[in-house]
């Protein structure tokens, strides 16, 4: 389902960005902290930071990415962001 919205990351566990499966997306950390991004073949959450990218307060992609270019090699159709250190976050999130 296309989403177009920010969601809030709290704490140190992933959140999922994503609420379907898709090949590209558009996001940015709107919040203060610094977020993890990581990408999954399934709906099922990450469990450690090793294939994640770490995005700065204002940083993301905004021209509508592949997850593929992001995480080649693992076939990703969903997307999770996590805080860096304990606190919280927001990221804006738009795919089709």
């Amino acid at each position: 389902m296309a989403q177009n919205t920010t969601i809030a990351i709290n704490g140190d566990s992933y959140t999922q960005l994503t609420d379907a499966d898709v090949t590209s997306a558009t996001f940015q950390n709107n919040g203060s902290n610094a977020v993890y991004i990581a990408g999954t073949a399934t709906a099922v959450a990450p469990t450690d930071n090793t294939a994640a990218i770490r995005y700065n307060p204002g940083a993301g992609e905004r021209s509508s990415v592949t997850l593929a270019e992001l995480f080649p090699g693992i076939g990703a159709v969903r997307l999770y962001a996590k805080c860096v250190t304990e606190g919280n976050s927001q990221v804006f999130i738009s795919h089709a």
